[in-house]
């Protein structure tokens, strides 16, 4: 049998398919009723895979409904699909050419499937999601505090910062008991705080936004959190290599860890010491050390082992 792409195009609404290589579309709705329409169209068809772009919350309900169904899905990154997109030449933009240019897509680039989600990393992301935005709340509060000057709205300011404080507790508390709970997620998560530098809103982040760590090559973890260097040369020409793309939360988590694994992890302090003595500027030196700190995690959870620090 021929195996079947399809590509998804979903907003608030409707849901716009394109299935290759029969060319077959159709559109329905964005609600369980849309979503037995899928499977009913599909019928029993060999599918490789179902390819679509995340869109906020619209997605998240079709992309559990598939799952219980067994289908296999690729979340693809929308500017990937959108520069395929131009480099097929089809600047135009409607949910059916969308569709069928993410169909297209996934024949062939055979973007990754993904794994299933138990029901607990699906708490756990939200309540992730929830804290990240209490972060930014805290952060506008604070810049707010710098240019009040009414004694009221310093009150009222005030009054919210320890709010947020109070809420940022809870959600860690409500994270750190979701893992206590689990067994296999409470050894994953005792394993990344054994690694100095490693604090345990570090450790639950990774846990969370990078559930593949673990399972994945040395380059692919480094590149999945945008941490590989791009090499970028031309004839005789080679420029300077740097980091892009990969998920940028994970990214973000790693650098206060990596500051202070530069000065308290053995083995990394080493290697940003030497970093520093060829003339590496204090960033990249930082960056590589963010590099190393997550390819170690990646080994550890793979060997399922702590860190233990090399014998002298």
């Amino acid at each position: 049998m021929t195996d079947i792409t399809i590509g998804a195009d979903i907003s608030k609404d409707h849901i716009d398919l394109h299935m290759l290589p029969d060319g077959q579309i159709l559109k329905v709705t964005n609600d369980r009723k849309g979503f037995a329409a899928i499977v009913r169209w599909i019928g029993t068809k060999s599918v490789e895979r179902i390819v679509y772009e995340p869109t906020g919350p619209y997605h998240k309900t079709f992309e559990r409904f598939m799952m219980v169904q067994g289908l296999a899905l690729s979340k693809v990154n929308p500017r990937l699909a959108r520069r395929f997109a131009e480099a097929t030449g089809r600047l135009a933009k409607t949910d059916r050419i969308d569709a069928a240019l993410l169909a297209r897509y996934g024949e062939l680039l055979e973007p990754r499937l993904l794994e299933a989600d138990r029901q607990i990393h699906n708490d756990l992301k939200e309540l992730h999601v929830a804290r990240l935005a209490l972060i930014k709340d805290r952060t506008a509060a604070k810049n707010r505090a710098k240019h009040v000057s009414s004694s009221l709205l310093k009150k009222h300011n005030g009054d919210r910062l320890r709010q947020i404080e109070r809420q940022i507790k809870a959600v860690d508390d409500a994270i750190m008991s979701l893992i206590a709970e689990d067994a296999a997620l409470k050894a994953r998560f005792d394993i990344l705080v054994s690694i100095p530098g490693v604090s345990q809103v570090t450790a639950f982040t990774l846990l969370i936004e990078m559930p593949e760590l673990g399972a994945l090559e040395e380059k692919a973890a480094a590149a999945l959190c945008g941490l590989a260097p791009m090499s970028r040369q031309s004839g005789r020409w080679t420029g300077r290599a740097f980091i892009a793309g990969g998920r940028a939360i994970v990214r973000q988590a790693l650098y206060m860890p990596a500051l202070v694994a530069c000065r308290f992890n053995p083995d990394l302090k080493t290697k940003y010491e030497q970093l520093k003595a060829t003339g590496k500027p204090p960033k990249v030196a930082i960056t590589a050390i963010m590099r190393k700190l997550i390819v170690l995690a990646n080994a550890l959870l793979r060997k399922n082992r702590k860190w233990t620090p090399k014998m002298a």
